[in-house]
């Protein structure tokens, strides 16, 4: 299909003896946004970091625009990575340099973009992201949440063609969380292609075209929010069962406590966002 953005074919992926991926097969179409859920070491984090090559895989295939990038030379994989932006949990930011500098730096150097060039486009995204302000702090002197803005405007600056999003409010206090999530939500509604790895489930249901569920290294479900939420299969109830009884023995709350049954979320739409945030 041609519009058939990312196309992974059978991948798998070990740590030694430990199969994390076993047989994924999945495509994404242009501007489409999947969240991927799932328990907690089901391979959820170690698929993005697959398809953005920071991970070799043992077999199958990744596609990018129809053509293969598994397999490829670090040179021609830098390259690659140029078209792939991914905002981690850890925000990653260079302690030392100013907010501007951090997010110049990789344009100048790595696609030999100009200064200013590259610092006129930065100084916008930071509108966009209302931090139009902290161009010239430092790290230390932002917030979680503005951190994690900072680091998505990075990636943005990148000109990426996808970007993928892994737990990036997991480490956030709640109050800091929807600044980050309506910064994603803009980008969805902009149309850029996103994998997003979350556990806020409100939010998972309002952004995602389509649900990916993960569990043991396989797909066990995969449908749109609707259907997931209201009607889910019983292989994935069981999985959220087993989720549920480790986390009540930690005393958090779990996603699957709140998914089953259903949440009273709806799509929002471009006038109204509701969200309801559940942290675990």
């Amino acid at each position: 299909m041609a519009d058939i953005q990312l196309s992974i074919k059978d991948l798998h992926k070990s740590f030694g003896e430990l199969e994390i991926l076993r047989g994924i097969d999945l495509d994404v179409r242009k501007g489409e946004v999947v969240v991927l859920l799932g328990p907690s070491g089901c391979g959820k984090s170690t698929l993005l970091r697959c398809i953005n090559g920071l991970e070799t895989i043992h077999h199958g295939s990744i596609a990018l625009d129809g053509e293969e990038i598994s397999g490829k030379s670090s040179a021609e994989m830098s390259k690659y990575r140029q078209k792939i932006g991914m905002v981690f949990q850890s925000y990653d930011l260079f302690p030392h340099k100013t907010i501007l500098d951090n997010i110049t730096m990789a344009p100048q150097k790595v696609q030999k973009r100009s200064k200013a060039d590259a610092e006129k486009e930065a100084r916008e995204l930071l509108w966009r992201v209302g931090l139009a302000d902290k161009e010239n702090a430092y790290p230390r002197m932002l917030s979680g949440g503005q951190k994690q803005r900072v680091a998505i405007v990075r990636a943005l600056e990148m000109h990426p063609e996808m970007m993928l999003f892994d737990e990036v409010t997991a480490a956030l206090d709640p109050e800091m969380v929807r600044e980050v999530l309506d910064v994603m939500l803009e980008l969805a509604e902009q149309g850029l292609t996103m994998l997003i790895v979350t556990h806020e489930m409100a939010f998972a249901r309002a952004i995602a075209d389509r649900i990916i569920f993960l569990d043991d290294g396989h797909i066990v479900e995969e449908a749109t929010p609707e259907d997931f939420f209201t009607h889910p299969r019983a292989s994935v109830r069981r999985s959220s069962s087993r989720t549920s009884s480790s986390s009540r023995r930690s005393g958090r709350t779990t996603w699957s406590e709140v998914v089953y049954p259903a949440v009273a979320v709806r799509k929002a739409n471009a006038d109204e966002h509701i969200y309801i945030y559940i942290t675990f």
